[in-house]
């Protein structure tokens, strides 16, 4: 499994292939990632089996920067590796990125699936699109994690895609010890690197307008958090957390009431919705398509970039905390829960073998090893 990503550095992508590759574990599977870092050994980030490519370097792309290595000679060294390594199929996640999901797809003689994860066209694809295409032509089947993704794939390279979705850890919430503001304030928390799109500065200009006790967590770095940190400095009412490690993430969201996802735009799937209803956080979020689908109605949605309807929103969510009513209501909070549930990473999984099984099939007599995979014979990927 290909992460075009470092690992070390927080992302939907890379906590979508390390949880990934754990319940396939748990299925019986044998999974190697692989996927560039500063460091070899990234066993703290619960990557049991990791191949490290090479070092990332940071690439500007889609109002974000993306921690994928550009070396030559690193996205020879995971082809090599991955036609020497005796799989039976090849997941390549985003596999627009460059520039392993390149070399693999073009040399490996292997069966392979492609997810998409993004959403928006970068304005490098276009001269690209023959070589993308062709890459695109190499996956045996071809799966999008919204449809947005999907569309965006549709737009860079054309074919056909099946929608599936990205998964959620469910017992990391349900197992985290929360943290909670000691003097028992309504806390609203901020998860997501800081930068221009995710919408910080939008939602520290609604929180500032709002009245009445209550906190707000804002985890995570970026480029534009200085920036904002200087307008909105460290307060009781505002305290910065830093990056966090998964459990802190966890404990976080379990201890918070309300869950806000401000984006502005390029989201194609709201994991980090469906964390806080995970976590039995109230959800305020942009109304963007990524985050109403993920939403399915459990969650206030305002219009992207609108700091009067965002405070307005977030003044009715922290008044529900208060009351227990609205969206902080018990049987609301359960049903946001269960809704969450459905997108288990378990059922992802599961989901994921039936594809493996079926881009085997397709990939036919041309492969030593097709048919290896079945559901009685635990695949290696």
């Amino acid at each position: 499994m290909l992460s075009p990503y470092a690992l070390s550095r927080p992302g939907g992508v890379q906590g979508q292939v390390l949880g990934l590759s754990r319940a396939l574990r748990t299925l019986g599977h044998e999974v190697t990632v692989i996927a560039p870092d500063e460091r070899r050994d990234l066993t703290a980030h619960g990557a049991d089996e990791v191949f490290v490519s090479g070092r990332p370097t940071g690439l500007r792309s889609n109002g974000s920067v993306a921690p994928v290595t550009i070396s030559p000679l690193a996205a020879r060294r995971a082809e090599r590796f991955v036609r020497r390594g005796g799989f039976d199929v090849v997941h390549l996640h985003e596999p627009l990125a460059p520039l392993a999901s390149y070399a693999i797809a073009l040399r490996a003689a292997l069966p392979m699936v492609g997810t998409y994860h993004r959403a928006g066209v970068s304005r490098w694809v276009p001269p690209f699109k023959p070589l993308l295409k062709l890459i695109g032509s190499r996956l045996g089947v071809r799966v999008a994690v919204s449809e947005a993704a999907r569309q965006t794939a549709v737009t860079s390279n054309g074919g056909e895609y099946e929608v599936l979705f990205n998964g959620i850890a469910m017992e990391r919430f349900a197992e985290a010890p929360p943290v909670r503001d000691p003097e028992g304030r309504p806390t609203l928390l901020f998860l997501g690197r800081h930068e221009t799109r995710k919408g910080l500065s939008v939602l520290l200009d609604a929180f500032a307008a709002l009245e009445g006790p209550a906190v707000l967590w804002v985890a995570g770095d970026g480029p534009a958090g200085e920036v904002q940190r200087r307008r909105h400095p460290a307060s009781d009412r505002v305290q910065w957390l830093g990056l966090l490690s998964d459990d802190e993430v966890a404990a976080r969201l379990a201890g918070a009431d309300v869950l806000c996802a401000p984006s502005l735009r390029g989201e194609s799937f709201g994991m980090v919705v469906l964390e806080g209803m995970a976590a039995r956080c109230a959800v305020v979020a942009s109304d963007l398509e990524g985050y109403r689908a993920a939403a399915g109605g459990h969650a206030a949605l305002v219009a992207p970039g609108d700091i009067g309807a965002l405070a307005r929103a977030l003044g009715v969510a922290l008044a529900d905390v208060r009351e227990g009513s609205g969206q902080s209501a018990p049987e609301a909070l359960t049903a946001a829960l269960e809704h969450a549930g459905a997108w288990s990473m378990d059922a992802l999984a599961q989901r994921y073998v039936e594809v493996y099984q079926r881009a085997i099939e397709r990939f036919g007599s041309t492969s030593p090893r097709a048919g290896s995979c079945t559901r009685d014979a635990p695949a290696r990927r």
